[in-house]
């Protein structure tokens, strides 16, 4: 990673949160607050410039929680409801600096941001409480983002082609049961990997740990952080044979150079 360069776990949870409501199992009821994960996103900070993967349906606490005063640019993974609605909360920050943030993903993600914010795109549309001016940019191949080089990387969330990405030498892969070999080739050389890792048991559209401690293995990344962890997850307890290199993520985790 470069100077000047930081990245913050804004929420490490699967699309319920931890804790889950109404349960009373030991993790949504324990004490230790990295038990405790909102929605899965992070934000990246370089030159000034903040850049965030995905507006959680929790952007609006993450937030404040962090003190993001300003969002210049927006990822998106996927859309799917925990990745995507918090999309509106961006209008504060349009307002305040009047200016569009630019939104990057694939075509069928912005298809369905279009549909779902369709006031922020239909001039029509009268949103008594202002609207998110933003720009939805449909991106496959690498591009340049302040300076950063983003390669968009095609990974697979049960059927669903979603999207993870590499910036410098950093990768970050959410909601992925599968990896195909062309998107490996551009995980290699890691210093750092977010993967999703739900759960110990199977799951027909999530790595769980076994599959992702599988997938670091063949990658090879100097650490790994496990993301996207579901309630089944306690974070005082590593399974057996944990690699030293890996770890769960926590929410507020981060990594600086």
């Amino acid at each position: 990673m470069p100077n000047n360069f930081k990245i913050t776990v804004l929420g490490c949870g699967t699309s319920t949160g931890v804790p889950v409501i109404g349960c009373h199992c030991p993790i949504c009821k324990s004490n230790n607050p990295k038990n405790n994960r909102l929605r899965t996103s992070i934000l990246i900070q370089h030159n000034n410039q903040n850049i965030i993967i995905d507006t959680s349906v929790d952007f609006r606490y993450q937030a404040l929680k962090f003190n993001i005063e300003n969002v210049h640019a927006v990822l998106f993974t996927h859309h799917h409801a925990d990745h995507v609605h918090g999309l509106d909360e961006l209008r504060i920050f349009t307002s305040r600096y009047k200016s569009r943030i630019p939104c990057y993903g694939r075509k069928e993600t912005l298809s369905y941001l279009k549909k779902i914010y369709f006031y922020a795109f239909d001039e029509n549309v009268q949103a008594g409480g202002g609207i998110p001016r933003i720009e939805l940019i449909e991106v496959e191949d690498p591009f340049h983002l302040f300076g950063i080089k983003i390669i968009p990387l095609k990974v697979f969330h049960g059927k669903l082609v979603i999207t993870g990405y590499r910036f410098f030498d950093v990768a970050y892969i959410t909601d992925s049961s599968k990896i195909p070999d062309d998107s490996k080739k551009a995980l290699y050389g890691l210093k750092l990997l977010f993967i999703n890792a739900l759960r110990e048991e199977p799951h027909p559209t999530h790595f769980n740990i076994s599959e992702a401690l599988s997938v670091i293995e063949e990658l090879k990344p100097e650490r790994a952080v496990l993301i996207h962890l579901g309630h089944q997850i306690n974070f005082e307890k590593t399974p057996k044979n944990f690699p030293e290199n890996v770890s769960f993520a926590y929410d507020g985790m981060e990594f600086t150079q």
